[in-house]
């Protein structure tokens, strides 16, 4: 699931998260990859500062046979590939101004949605990171999205596995990045439906040659996805 997301420009995310001096430096995306390089927020020493991780978290140690995107919110503790960063400390908020989840419809037809926030252009959502020492001796810096059950907007679009990613509110980004594992674990709430909007857009969005711009978040219907309430 969220095999794809958006980015606003580097300019909205520094305003938004008031970072000063940034170590990140990324151009604006409307399809986001696995593997691809994206801009997290960290805290380090206590200041909170933009990064640029690579998409799909690589564990300090052991192999992987796929990207590791998303990390379910059950398993932070218990699985090996998050339990170490979990354990450190390593959070991180992936910087996004909309997400895709595909919607399966009757007859086993699957159609990409895209969501954002009514009330906000940027937002985070929790992550962790890790440091993997390659064979050259330089360090990769790679992160995953966490995910959590669905929100009733969320189980809608989502039917097929109702999950959604862990959105955080504004109020919680500082216990996610600095708090308590108590206070993190207190953060990884479903958002709040009632400032979600979804809507159906176009299968454009797989095809890697299509130009990566804001035509990929058109709707391809008049009519948005259902709106849930919680």
């Amino acid at each position: 699931m969220c095999a794809r997301y958006q980015t606003p420009s580097q300019a909205a995310a520094e305003r938004y998260w008031q970072v000063l001096e940034p170590l990140w430096r990324f151009e604006p995306s409307w399809r986001v990859l696995p593997t691809d390089p994206v801009p997290v927020v960290v805290s380090l020493d206590g200041a909170v500062t933009g990064q640029t991780m690579r998409w799909g978290l690589l564990p300090h140690a052991g192999e992987t046979k796929f990207p590791l995107i998303n990390a379910t919110v059950e398993k932070l503790e218990t699985w090996y590939a998050w339990r170490q960063p979990w354990e450190r400390r390593q959070r991180c908020i992936l910087v996004m101004a909309g997400f895709y989840e595909p919607h399966l419809f009757e007859g086993g037809r699957k159609e990409p949605f895209y969501v954002h926030l009514a009330d906000r252009p940027v937002f985070g959502v929790a992550g962790l990171w890790d440091r993997r020492r390659q064979a050259d001796g330089t360090d990769v810096l790679s992160c995953a999205l966490i995910t959590l059950p669905a929100n009733s907007l969320m189980a809608e679009i989502h039917n097929e596995k109702q999950r959604m990613p862990a959105l955080l509110r504004e109020e919680d980004h500082a216990a996610w990045l600095q708090g308590s594992p108590q206070q993190a674990k207190a953060a990884l709430v479903p958002y709040p439906s009632d400032t979600m909007v979804a809507w159906q857009v176009s299968r454009r969005l797989y095809a890697v040659r299509t130009p990566n711009d804001a035509a990929l978040i058109e709707p391809v219907c008049a009519v948005p996805a259902p709106a849930g309430r919680d």
